[in-house]
């Protein structure tokens, strides 16, 4: 009985369509979990600069997981990763090749670094090869993908995480604490933005792969950082209301089909306000939030690393973690180990993603305020 289940899902993998109709698709998780290791294995999906920027030197570093496998298009490519993490060049696949993971007992979590439009395909593939998963942000460019992605985990009993590496950072863990605690009174007015100018053509600049613009790329930092100050969970509080600007086009021949600078406001339940711009052409990097008896200030405020943060009471001087990455990949292995959920699940990659629909459905009514429905 056991053999015709692996069959029938070997099968299905192999003949899985990276289209809409493969997105509601779900399956039976693979009954045998991998045996206990001294770290878990990952393997990244996609090769790209973040992969080998900010992740290869993470995973350098993690406590609980170790490199041990690669996705990627270049056969080549994978060579060199297999060669400088010292895993066997049978754990290198090709995204078609993906159903083949379902074999490998090595790799206990796949992590999804592809442009945005292809998390969900290929978070869907790695659930029904029956392993954990990590999303890139954003989880996806729709909420509809962000449901399909989270059936397919869930009807495989795999966990679904998000990259969400600021959560992570101690300073926004302090964030989150002044929230909770109510030390400064609760955070009700939130403003910043992030923002740089893009100065070659990308994929980030194509709604095909991107889904949107800088608010898909950059603005999702804004939006979790006022989530944190607002105390909002990530399954049932929302924001109330949203209205969002789209700012005239300087350079409408680079970003022909994406947005270049939008800015947004969102009302909270508790009376919290919020303002945020993101953009591709011109440079910001702030968050602050403001409450009756004090302030934070983060400037810069999304960094990888390096992040100044300073109080109506005086800056902070919180000891940092040498990867935000590093502590984030470490928290899911832990997760799975003890069986629980992460603390950004695929709840709360759904959750911002509900609230990027909402800015650019107002933005595409001139400013229209948008209510959030979950």
């Amino acid at each position: 009985m056991k053999n015709s289940r692996l069959s029938s899902r070997r099968s299905f993998l192999e003949t899985l369509s990276f289209g809409a109709a493969a997105l509601t698709l779900t399956g039976r998780a693979r009954d045998e979990p991998a045996p206990p290791a001294k770290k878990l294995g990952i393997a990244l999906c996609g090769l790209g600069s973040y992969a080998t920027g900010q992740l290869a030197p993470a995973l350098k570093l993690t406590q609980h997981v170790e490199l041990r496998g690669v996705i990627t298009g270049s056969r080549e490519k994978g060579q060199r990763w297999a060669q400088e993490f010292g895993f066997p060049e049978k754990n290198i696949y090709h995204y078609d090749t993906m159903a083949r993971l379902i074999d490998n007992r090595d790799i206990d979590i796949v992590y999804i670094v592809t442009p945005n439009a292809l998390h969900p395909p290929y978070t869907i593939a790695a659930a029904w090869a029956g392993k954990h998963v990590i999303s890139e942000k954003p989880m996806a460019t729709s909420v509809a993908d962000c449901n399909a992605m989270i059936s397919a985990c869930r009807a495989n009993k795999v966990k679904l995480s998000v990259g969400y590496r600021l959560q992570f950072d101690p300073n926004y863990q302090e964030l989150k604490r002044l929230a909770r605690e109510k030390d400064f009174g609760p955070f009700m007015k939130m403003t910043g933005g992030l923002g740089f100018t893009m100065t070659r053509p990308q994929w980030r600049a194509e709604r095909k792969l991107a889904g949107g613009g800088p608010l898909m790329d950059l603005g999702i930092y804004a939006v979790q950082a006022a989530c944190m100050a607002a105390g909002v969970g990530f399954a049932g509080d929302m924001p109330l209301t949203i209205a969002a600007l789209e700012q005239p086009k300087k350079r409408p021949e680079f970003f022909r089909d994406v947005e270049e600078t939008i800015e947004w406001t969102m009302d909270f339940p508790n009376g919290a306000k919020a303002g945020f711009v993101t953009s591709y052409n011109g440079g910001i990097d702030k968050f602050r939030a403001e409450a009756e008896k004090g302030w934070i200030q983060f400037e810069p405020a999304f960094a990888y690393g390096g992040l100044k943060v300073t109080t109506s009471r005086g800056p902070f001087n919180i000891p940092v973690p040498r990867s935000q990455q590093a502590a984030q990949i470490d928290d899911f292995a832990r997760c799975i180990r003890e069986n629980r959920e992460s603390p950004v699940a695929g709840e709360m990659g759904r959750r911002d993603m509900v609230i990027i629909e909402a800015i650019y459905a107002s933005a595409a009514q001139r400013g229209k305020p948008i209510e959030i429905k979950v």
